[in-house]
């Protein structure tokens, strides 16, 4: 990998951005959670190291997502050249903002659909912790219409939540999907009283929490996201 990228994705770490985005276009494929607080995104060096070399630039977001204003009736999603199939006009129902390309649009799910299977076949943490971050644009609707063979990994994000706080966690034990350094946890009872916390100084890479029984509110930070062990 060249030197420069690394830099880029350990800096993406660093500020709390997902280093799994890529600028590729196509889907190679057929074809939730509620974290109270804005997350504190982190990846390991080595989770940055693995990753292929074009995954350094952004896709703009917004344009894969439900558009809030007028969009394009389903009678004018059409390419300026061939045609959609129906699972993509599907995808694009309501999501094209009128005087946009619907293509644009599709563009950007498919390389969600990229995304998605190129960290996955790397790293299945790294992609389900994206998926539980929100940091893969309409990834369920992608998934659903473009690439349903990563419907296994959306599952398994569903049993996850965010790094942040966390109101009435199920008890038991999770693990959190980053080997970075830095990652805390606390579960908190009435009158916020601590009743377990970790890690301590000597931490492991791979961190887990145990939530006990009666916690009220459970709070990370650096821990990206966290699944049942």
């Amino acid at each position: 990998m060249h030197t420069r990228t690394v830099r880029s994705l350990r800096r993406g770490a660093a500020a709390g951005a997902l280093i799994a985005l890529l600028t590729l276009s196509g889907c190679s494929s057929d074809g939730g959670t509620d974290a109270a607080a804005n997350p504190t995104r982190s990846i390991s060096d080595d989770q940055a190291a693995g990753l292929p070399d074009d995954q350094a630039s952004p896709v703009p977001q917004e344009s894969s997502s439900p558009s809030k204003g007028p969009v394009l009736p389903d009678a004018k999603l059409t390419p300026a050249t061939g045609s959609f199939t129906a699972k993509e006009k599907k995808f694009l129902h309501g999501r094209v903002p009128k005087n946009m390309d619907p293509a644009a649009v599709l563009q950007v799910g498919q390389e969600t659909c990229q995304r998605i299977e190129r960290t996955a076949a790397h790293d299945k943490d790294a992609a389900i912790g994206a998926l539980i971050a929100g940091d893969l644009p309409s990834a369920d609707d992608a998934i659903a219409h473009l690439c349903p063979k990563q419907q296994p990994l959306l599952d398994k994000a569903a049993t996850g939540f965010a790094d942040g706080t966390r109101k009435k966690p199920a008890p038991g034990t999770y693990r959190a999907l980053t080997s970075a350094e830095g990652c805390t946890w606390k579960a908190l009872g009435a009158d916020d009283k601590v009743l377990a916390s970790g890690p301590g100084p000597d931490a492991p890479k791979k961190v887990t929490a145990k939530i006990p029984s009666g916690t009220r509110t459970f709070v990370s930070s650096g821990c990206y996201a966290w699944l049942p062990a």
